[in-house]
């Protein structure tokens, strides 16, 4: 291992050390580059000025081309609001199954206590956390697992099989029975907070095992540190309830009530009995990696005793027809994609052409999927319930329609439409049912999945 380290390390200063300056004769030549004409002069004259390139940059022969209006959409009421926190994979995976919930009760509206399952969320982060440093306890500082895990110990994004894996354990709660708070809505000091003490007790724990503690000793170090965890969270979220009455209204005015519920008997209540890993899948468009194959990212989950993060790569036309067949069946779905990508936030509309930056700046900026993915200038960002699709004569896709979680003033009234050029280039994963996948798709599901770092790009 050291001697490996220590190639590594005179590979960079040899390549380091052959770098080149950028000669003056070369700075000539990039200077004499910038032919300052009138279009330039104009264009100089507005970037200077104002500093809005993206407002700049807005395709005008592209507004008003694009409606919002689908042939098919699933039967969808409401709009929620994540707020100024990371939960939008909680929302979308919520949103997912609020329909089936309002008809269940015959009401006209219905949300989830997103606080509630967030305050487990991240509890259960917590001790996976504190599990991993007991676990790499001997490796030293600088290995690429302890720097990873230390980094960021917790925080408040996540993709569905949090959503699964903490619903499962804890259930869920109507959002009446423990309501948002400051602290949910804006979760950023609070994790700061969190996160300071899980930096402080791994490296407690970390330095009780270099002293010859035993595993015991240091399960008790990490309950200690729990507690103070947990009463971090209680403060600023308040408690989660173990059982709750919830009164409602229905449609016809009925006041109706369940009475001394758990959680877990909500969650069973509500849930759909096949709404599992076996046969929901989460699907990805990767072109970086080998299609119909399975993958599974290490160590992403928020429970010790829950799933990992597992998808089926898959090429973007196969997506397609599995998504379209759900919509059509009136089933909506878990996604997520790069929406900061070529998005029109008045119009609430996604399109790749939606910004002329080249015609702007004079600079080409394109790259195809696979090089923004491995550069790092894209990857999936925010998760969204995938419900409508447009399609032309043939039935063929030319547009699509996200539920957002941003509030009803966001967008197209808290939707999101996006063109099918726009999902081939920016739309990565999203959760369907497996009995709409393809016999091809199907098949690979049986594979062992290929193993990924917890660091991988696509986390």
């Amino acid at each position: 291992m050291k001697k490996i380290i220590l190639t590594g390390a005179l590979l960079f200063t040899a390549v380091f050390l052959s770098a080149q300056s950028i000669a003056e004769s070369d700075l000539q030549d990039i200077q004499s580059s910038f032919k300052r004409d009138a279009s330039t002069k104009a264009i100089q004259n507005i970037l200077t000025t104002n500093a809005n390139i993206t407002a700049n940059a807005l395709n005008h022969d592209l507004q008003g081309q694009i409606d919002h209006y689908f042939r098919y959409r699933v039967k969808v009421r409401g709009i929620t609001d994540q707020k100024s926190s990371g939960r939008c994979w909680m929302f979308t995976s919520m949103n997912v199954l609020r329909p089936s919930i309002m008809e269940k009760y015959n009401i006209s509206e219905f949300d989830f206590s997103h606080n509630y399952l967030y305050f487990w969320d991240i509890f259960e982060k917590a001790n996976l956390f504190l599990e991993n440093i007991i676990g790499t306890s001997k490796e030293s500082f600088g290995d690429r697992a302890v720097e990873y895990l230390f980094k960021s110990p917790v925080s408040d994004g996540g993709v569905w099989n949090l959503y699964y894996n903490a619903g499962e354990k804890y259930g869920v709660v109507p959002k009446e029975i423990m309501p948002e708070t400051a602290h949910s809505n804006n979760t950023r000091q609070m994790l700061g907070l969190v996160n300071e003490k899980l930096r402080a007790g791994g490296y407690a724990i970390r330095e009780q095992a270099a002293s010859g503690k035993k595993l015991n000793d240091l399960r008790k170090e990490k309950t200690v540190i729990l507690k103070d965890v947990y009463r971090i969270l209680a403060l600023c979220l308040g408690e989660p309830p173990t059982e709750f009455t919830w009164r409602y209204k229905d449609r016809n005015g009925v006041i109706k009530e369940l009475r001394n519920y758990t959680p877990k008997q909500f969650y069973k209540a509500i849930t759909p009995e096949d709404y599992s890993p076996d046969n929901y899948i989460m699907v990805m468009n990767d072109p970086t990696r080998e299609y119909y194959k399975m993958y599974e990212i290490q160590n992403y989950k928020n429970t010790i005793e829950g799933i990992n993060w597992i998808y089926l790569n898959l090429p973007n036309e196969d997506i397609k027809k599995a998504a379209l067949a759900s919509i059509k069946n009136d089933e909506a779905m878990y996604a997520s994609c790069d929406v900061g990508k070529q998005m029109n936030r008045e119009s609430g509309i996604l399109d790749p052409s939606m910004y002329d930056y080249q015609s702007l700046l004079g600079v080409d900026l394109s790259m195809d999927k696979k090089a923004r993915i491995l550069t790092r200038q894209s990857g999936s960002s925010h998760a969204m319930t995938l419900i409508g699709c447009d399609t032309d004569v043939s039935d063929s896709p030319v547009k699509w329609e996200f539920e957002n979680s941003w509030g009803a003033s966001s967008g197209n009234r808290g939707y999101l439409t996006f063109t099918d050029k726009w999902f081939d280039e920016y739309m990565f994963r999203l959760v369907v049912h497996k009995k709409y996948l393809d016999a091809k798709a199907v098949e690979c599901l049986s594979q062992k999945p290929i193993q990924l770092p917890m660091w991988d790009y696509m986390n």
